[in-house]
């Protein structure tokens, strides 16, 4: 593991590719000419690079696992995993997806992290027939942003999280805990997650309505914003006291500071995607303190490992250690990725196409963020939804910063660390 560059922007990690794995210290140990390849495709470097931040320790850390085999139909299966980077680009997330389909004939692609990125790549994936598992998108965002017929759902493409009625709820489960006047003002760009939090039908405005919360929304904006002057404006005719929306970190960092000079001071700041990462609230300095966010895995969360049996305590742990860096929450969900593909792996009738597919249709386990279910409970057989809490930084000790869970209502199972605090 401590030979793994950080700084590539594609990652071959191979069993049995010599050139690969020795450049690692691991010696190859097959002769097998059939060799699984498994494409993922995730946001390395640009404004969305936070949520990749931890995919090539994740990807890294499973050479150990790969290079004696995956055991299927009672042989070991040399794997093959090759991360591309979107870029946070939409238009790249399709065509790094096109590359592993037509150029590196992968037999399976992982994606995560956003609309932006898991949507053209699961687009790619459905239009070539090829298996894909996503992760780390509101359902909603992922299925409705794909144009989904509810009646036929999809035939190649799986996904797994949680959708808007659980970010909604836990929210307002947190904003019921504190003293305001229920005025709320929300910021949805005009992106995949943006126009689904603001939808009328499937996001806030209907719920926050029916609680008896008053949602102002100035309209939608584009990313990389650099004047929130017309927001809040508003906000402030609006008297609003509780801030929300989905917004990347760039622009939470402006609209803050703005906020501040133009003596806008709400007392609650929850915000989606732009305050999920260490390395995004500390860049914020003093702005960070209290403000609040979904939290989707943690070190708290109560759940293990199918592939190592460690405890996701345990996972953050040797995160920190080994990188230096505050555990973030992708580590879980990207992790999870690979219990699932190996499961399916496992369960696969046939290594083609078609096997793989059906194997991912009757997945039924339990990972690192939790069970994964599909053709079941979920709202439709391609969806598999996560647990979901919400989370409060506060100033830290080791770090600048603490994620603490402030609002378990939604899932008891995962212990709170504390009551969501008034940021003034």
């Amino acid at each position: 593991m401590k030979n793994f560059n950080p700084t590539r922007r594609s990652l071959i990690l191979s069993a049995s590719a010599g050139t690969a794995l020795g450049a690692m210290g691991v010696s190859p140990v097959f002769a097998q000419s059939r060799q699984i390849k498994i494409g993922y495709v995730s946001p390395q470097t640009g404004p969305l690079a936070p949520f990749g931040e931890s995919d090539k320790w994740v990807i890294a850390g499973l050479v150990e696992i790969f290079k004696s085999g995956v055991e299927i139909g009672g042989k070991k299966v040399p794997v093959q995993v090759i991360l591309k980077d979107s870029q946070s680009s939409p238009n790249r997330a399709g065509e790094v997806a096109n590359d592993l389909i037509l150029r590196d004939e992968v037999d399976l692609i992982l994606v995560s992290s956003t609309p932006e990125t898991a949507n053209p790549v699961s687009d790619a994936c459905e239009l070539n027939e090829v298996p894909c598992i996503s992760t780390v998108v509101p359902w909603q965002s992922w299925f409705f942003g794909r144009k989904g017929n509810p009646d036929k759902g999809f035939e190649w493409t799986y996904h797994f999280f949680w959708g808007l009625e659980d970010v909604i709820a836990n929210y307002t489960n947190g904003w019921k805990s504190v003293q305001t006047n229920k005025k709320v003002g929300g910021l949805f760009p005009n992106d995949g997650d943006g126009n689904a939090w603001g939808d009328k039908n499937i996001g806030f405005p209907k719920p926050l309505s029916e609680m008896g919360f008053k949602l102002t929304d100035p309209g939608r904006f584009q990313n990389m914003n650099q004047d929130f002057s017309a927001q809040i404006a508003a906000f402030k005719n609006a008297q609003v006291e509780i801030v929300t929306g989905v917004v990347i970190p760039p622009d939470a960092k402006t609209f803050l500071t703005q906020a501040r000079q133009q003596g806008f001071h709400p007392k609650v700041v929850t915000l989606g995607k732009a305050l999920l990462f260490p390395t995004a609230v500390q860049a914020l300095g003093d702005l960070g303190n209290l403000v609040s966010t979904e939290v989707w895995w943690s070190p708290s969360h109560p759940f293990k490992s199918s592939l190592t049996g460690k405890s996701s305590k345990e996972v953050c742990a040797a995160y920190e250690a080994e990188t230096k860096r505050q555990w973030t929450q992708p580590i879980g969900f990207a992790h999870a990725l690979f219990e699932v593909a190996v499961d399916v792996l496992k369960r696969s009738k046939k290594l083609d196409n078609t096997g793989i597919r059906d194997a991912m249709l009757s997945t039924d386990m339990n990972t690192i963020v939790g069970p994964v279910k599909w053709g079941g409970k979920g709202p439709f057989k391609n969806i598999s939804k996560t647990p979901l809490v919400l989370g409060q930084w506060v100033k830290g000790g080791k770090y600048p910063y603490d994620l603490v869970i402030v609002n378990n209502e939604a899932t008891p199972s995962i212990p709170a660390g504390g009551k969501l605090q008034l940021m003034a």
